[in-house]
């Protein structure tokens, strides 16, 4: 309960925790958070680290000169793009191994010819878009991997959507940041992205459960 408070704290209260880190570590601060956005989108155990959120402060922080906006652009699009790449093979190695296991109920082989034919299929767009939804953007490349999907074409959807992720986010709190209405509602303006981000997950939520009424 105590590590949930303490993340809750993190998410909402980045302004304060972030002034510190770079106050702190300087220069190390760069690595600190390549390391974050790695493991966001890299690991399918560690969703629940800041992504959208976390961008966003460091723009407005770029913005105040703390933090030099292009070079955190250029190290986090690296993280971005390499942490959906570890993901991918993790899931290509590991999730045919599962799914050859033992035939059941929930690991049919069958599932994971769907899995692939959707990835080729629509693959390329649920890269791109799922970069934007937390949570989905950690599992999107996991079962591209498990679906084997084709890798130059994941690749080069990777690379576009960590591109286009870390830049929107990182502009958008370069430029809009530092506005006083967002500096003095900064905890409010995390909350509003971080629910603004899970909102499509919600909504398509709700609609599936519309459906199956």
């Amino acid at each position: 309960m105590e590590l949930i408070n303490t993340l809750i704290d993190i998410l909402l209260h980045l302004d304060k925790h972030l002034d510190y880190v770079i106050r702190l570590y300087g220069m190390w601060t760069y690595a600190i958070f390549f390391l974050i956005i790695f493991l966001e989108t890299g690991l399918v155990v560690t969703p629940f680290l800041p992504g959208d959120s976390l961008l966003f402060a460091i723009g407005a922080f770029a913005a105040m000169g703390s933090l030099d906006v292009i070079w955190s652009m250029v190290f986090l699009s690296i993280a971005a793009i390499a942490g959906d790449t570890a993901n991918y093979w993790i899931g290509y190695f590991v999730g045919p191994k599962v799914f050859n296991k033992k035939k059941s109920r929930f690991l049919n082989k069958k599932y994971l010819y769907r899995t692939h034919r959707f990835y080729e299929t629509y693959g390329g767009k649920t890269i791109i878009l799922a970069r934007f939804i937390p949570i989905i953007r950690t599992f999107a490349p996991f079962v591209a991997g498990i679906g084997t999907m084709t890798y130059i074409r994941f690749i080069i959807y990777n690379v576009v959507g960590g591109i286009a992720w870390v830049m929107i986010l990182i502009l958008g709190g370069y430029f809009f940041g530092n506005l006083t209405l967002v500096k003095n509602n900064f905890s409010m303006v995390i909350f509003a992205i971080i629910f603004l981000s899970i909102l499509p997950g919600i909504i398509e939520f709700l609609r599936s459960r519309r459906k199956s009424i």
